[in-house]
């Protein structure tokens, strides 16, 4: 697993960049393909609305004016109307439009001129022409001279006059057109994103969930091999005639044996107790109670192990109310872990501190110790099933990682809140609030 994960990650990971840097290419040859289309079809639509302006000259359809005298000709060079004449500035704008729409099927913005000797003189021009002529960084211009028909006799006799069309904002033309493209690429992209890292979180969870099993397998290994071989060797002095013969030893023997099955029948109890709040098959028996009643209870079962370290406990209930709405078993069980806690990772000699008091509608209960403390990743992962903090060099601190796990859950189910604070080498706090009994 821990070689195989990298390559998982890698693989994916130069895949998803593969995948993303092949739809930019993609998209840009789409945009430059669109945006050649579009000067294309401008080309075309100018080119026809140039033609649509030529045709006629004078009422006279060149078709016909090759039947014409050649005076009657010279006259027609010499007073012919020019474009400008003879259409009004919405008339050219009309033939634009319609050209313009026809072969880009859509509207678009456009500003137009016509004038003679390309801008040399005053020209017939649009609104916006001009602003658009300047800076004409991101438009289209397209510059087409009105000439008659090819073949027309009157092909040399023109006036030199041009059709000038800008399309402005014609990147923004495009966009518009590979929008669709774009967004589907983004969307796509984003949902294999996500896919990809919610793939590497549940293969990093998978990893720490066999982490910490294995962990959980090791610590109940231990747990039970050393009851067990404790029960073997009273066993076996039981045998001995001199002790079988002794009713003092006998006791003796038999109590650590009781005892130490005590121990077994408790940590299997613990067990079973994690696999019912996994399947939520605890049924609690909900009593108006003490709640200093039963923190009285639980600092005397950790007496004797703070006496035996050298240790000591403040106790300070100053709560004025303590009534609470709770499951005896479970609300005791709750402080009774938090205490063993602070007794299994204090120092030489454990200094436990136990507050209550009212904060509004709640009793706040708070436990103190001067323990080894935790880092900030531990301090997240506390109430993780399994988890265990690292001790270091500190092997001695027996159990599952189940605690903990049961204090979050039992709390929750009171409708109270826990909050853990720690500080590596110098001890942690655990701030419990319950509602008040109503």
């Amino acid at each position: 697993m821990k070689k195989i994960f990298p390559i998982i990650t890698v693989l994916i990971l130069l895949s998803l960049l593969g995948l993303i840097f092949f739809q930019f290419l993609w998209l840009k040859s789409a945009k430059e393909i669109k945006e050649q289309q579009l000067e294309d079809n401008i080309t075309k639509a100018v080119s026809e609305a140039a033609e649509r302006l030529v045709q006629e000259r004078s009422g006279f359809p060149y078709s016909k004016k090759s039947d014409l005298s050649f005076s009657e000709k010279m006259k027609l060079e010499l007073f012919r109307p020019s474009v400008t004449q003879r259409f009004s500035k919405e008339d050219i704008q009309e033939i634009l439009r319609s050209s313009l729409k026809k072969n880009l099927m859509k509207e678009v913005t456009f500003e137009f001129a016509i004038t003679e000797s390309s801008l040399t003189s005053d020209p017939l021009a649009s609104e916006n022409f001009f602003k658009y002529y300047i800076d004409s960084s991101h438009n289209v211009r397209r510059i087409i001279q009105l000439i008659p028909p090819s073949g027309s006799n009157l092909e040399n006799l023109t006036r030199d006059e041009f059709l000038v069309v800008i399309v402005p904002h014609s990147g923004t033309i495009v966009l518009k057109e590979i929008t669709l493209f774009i967004m589907g690429a983004i969307l796509f992209t984003i949902i294999i994103t996500t896919a990809f890292f919610l793939t590497i979180r549940t293969l990093l969870r998978q990893k720490k969930l066999s982490e910490i099993k294995s962990d959980f397998i090791n610590n109940m290994t231990h747990e039970f091999k050393t009851p067990l071989a404790t029960i073997s060797l009273a066993v076996d002095a039981l045998k001995n005639e001199k002790v079988s013969g002794d009713k003092d030893k006998t006791n003796y023997f038999t109590s650590i044996i009781k005892e130490e099955n005590k121990r077994m029948n408790k940590q299997v109890e613990t067990i079973l107790q994690a696999a019912l709040l996994d399947k939520q098959e605890v049924q609690l028996n909900l009593k108006k109670l003490s709640a200093h009643t039963m923190i009285r209870s639980a600092l005397n079962n950790i007496a004797l192990p703070v006496e035996d370290k050298g240790g000591k406990t403040d106790v300070h209930l100053e709560a004025q109310k303590d009534i609470i709405l709770a499951d005896e078993v479970h609300f005791t069980n709750i402080i009774n872990n938090l205490l063993d806690n602070a007794v299994k990772y204090s120092k030489e000699k454990p200094h436990i501190q136990l507050h209550t008091s009212n904060q509004g509608n709640f009793l706040r209960i708070k436990i103190e110790d001067n323990g080894i403390g935790m880092n900030k990743e531990t301090l997240n992962r506390i109430f993780e099933k399994f988890y265990r903090a690292h001790t270091g060099n500190i092997h001695d601190v027996k159990g599952f990682g189940l605690g903990l796990s049961y204090v979050k859950t039992m709390v929750d189910a009171h409708h109270g809140t826990i909050r853990p604070e720690s500080t590596l080498g110098k001890g942690s706090c655990f701030t419990i609030m319950i509602p008040l009994a109503g």
